[in-house]
C-alpha cells in the first residue's frame, strides 16, 4: 500500500513539474515566427525554400507578385524584349509591368533605388558601377547588383553617311559624334571605343542624345556619325539605310585590340554582309546584355521567375530577332561576370549548366 501511494506521488509531481515547464516557456502570442509571417514571398524564402531548398513559388504566392522590368527607349530593341520578358511572366502567373527607360544607365539606377524587380543592361556598364570605375569612379560601387542570365549581344556599331568621308574611327577626329544620351550604355561604349583609339571628347563635338535623336540629327546634317548600341538588326539603323547611302563604320585594327584586351567583356565580331545595305561584313565588337534582379528578392522568387520565364520562351523569342537566336536556356551563364543571385545560381545549377 505505502508503495503504491509513492508511486502516485512521483506520477502526480511528474505531471506538474511538465505542466509548469509549458506554462514558463519564453515564447509570447504574437512572437513565434508562425504569428508573423513575412508580408510577402519576395521577402521571405517561398513555398519552395524550406530546409534550403529552392523549387519556387505557390500559384497564390505567385498571383501576390508584382514584377516591373526596367527595358529601354520605345525606338530600341530593350522595349520589346523587355515587354515579352513581362508578358512572359504575367502568363506564368505573376502580375507585371515594363517600364520604358533610357536604357542601361536608368535601369541599373532602378535597381539601386528598388524601382523594378528585373532589369536589362549591358554588362560592360554593369561592372563599371559594380566596381565604381569607368563611368562610376568616384561613386560608391553597387556591389548590390546580380545578374539573373544572359541575354542577347549587343553589337557596337558607328553609322554615318557616304557624303560625310568618314570610314574609320580615326576619322571622327573634329566631326560631330552622337555618343548617346549622358552616362547611358551607348555613351560609355562610346568612350571606350574612342579611348582605344586615343581620341578623347576634345577631339570631337559630341552630341548626347539618344541614338534616335542623333540618326535624326544626322539626317539633317546635324550630326556626322552615331554610336548605336544594340542588337542585331536594329530598325532605326535599318530605316537610315532605307532613305540615305549609310556607311557602317568598321571597328577594327589595334583600336579593337586594345579595347578587348582591356575590357574583357568585349568581344571581337563582325555585323554579317546584308544586315542593313551593306555588301560585306564589318568588323567590329559586341558586349552581352545581361538581366539584373533585385538583391533582396527571395531565392524561391527568383528560381521561380526562371522558370515562368523559360516556360514561356517563345513569347520572348517572338519579340525580335536579337532574342530569337540568342535567349535560351541552352546558352547557360558562362559569359555572365556579374555575380549571380542565389536564386539564379540554384535555378542554372538545377538545369545543370554550373557544377
Amino acid at each position: 500500500m505505502n508503495r503504491m501511494k509513492k508511486i502516485l506521488a512521483l506520477t502526480l509531481a511528474l505531471a506538474m513539474s511538465l505542466s509548469l515547464a509549458a506554462c514558463g516557456s519564453n515564447e509570447k502570442p504574437g512572437n513565434s515566427a508562425a504569428s508573423n509571417p513575412p508580408s510577402s514571398a519576395s521577402q521571405a524564402g517561398g513555398s519552395g525554400s524550406a530546409g534550403g531548398e529552392v523549387k519556387g513559388l505557390t500559384d497564390a504566392e505567385r498571383s501576390k507578385e508584382f514584377v516591373t522590368v526596367g527595358t529601354g527607349p520605345t525606338s530600341g530593341i530593350y522595349f520589346p524584349i523587355g515587354g515579352a520578358f513581362a508578358e512572359a511572366l504575367k502568363a506564368y502567373g505573376y502580375q507585371t509591368s515594363a517600364e520604358a527607360t533610357n536604357a542601361t544607365g536608368a535601369n541599373i539606377q532602378l535597381m539601386l533605388d528598388q524601382d523594378a524587380e528585373i532589369a536589362i543592361a549591358m554588362q560592360d556598364a554593369v561592372m563599371q558601377a559594380y566596381t565604381a570605375t569607368g563611368a562610376y569612379e568616384g561613386q560608391e560601387a553597387a556591389t548590390g547588383l546580380r545578374a539573373l542570365m544572359r541575354l542577347w549581344p549587343n553589337y557596337v556599331q558607328l553609322v554615318t553617311t557616304a557624303n560625310t568621308g568618314i570610314k574609320s574611327v580615326e576619322d571622327l577626329k573634329g566631326k560631330r559624334v552622337g555618343v548617346g544620351a549622358p552616362n547611358s550604355g551607348v555613351e560609355i561604349n562610346a568612350r571606350m571605343v574612342l579611348d582605344a583609339y586615343g581620341i578623347t571628347y576634345d577631339d570631337i563635338t559630341p552630341d548626347y542624345l539618344a541614338y534616335g535623336e542623333a540618326i535624326d540629327n544626322m539626317k539633317n546634317g546635324q550630326c556626322d556619325a552615331v554610336f548605336v548600341t544594340s542588337g542585331l538588326p536594329n530598325a532605326t539603323v535599318m530605316e537610315l539605310g532605307t532613305q540615305y547611302d549609310m556607311v557602317v563604320v568598321p571597328i577594327d585594327g589595334a583600336g579593337r585590340d586594345k579595347l578587348v584586351s582591356d575590357y574583357p567583356y568585349y568581344a571581337k565580331s563582325v555585323i554579317p554582309a546584308n544586315t542593313y545595305n551593306n555588301t560585306e561584313d564589318v568588323e567590329g565588337v559586341f558586349v552581352y546584355n545581361i538581366m539584373l534582379v533585385r538583391e533582396d528578392l527571395s531565392d524561391a522568387m527568383v528560381y521561380d521567375m526562371l522558370e515562368g520565364i523559360f516556360a514561356n520562351i517563345s513569347t520572348i523569342k517572338a519579340s525580335h530577332n536579337a532574342a530569337d537566336k540568342n535567349i535560351d536556356i541552352t546558352f547557360g551563364v558562362d559569359d555572365i561576370q556579374l555575380p549571380l543571385h542565389p536564386g539564379a545560381e540554384a535555378f542554372w545549377k538545377d538545369k545543370g549548366y554550373i557544377k
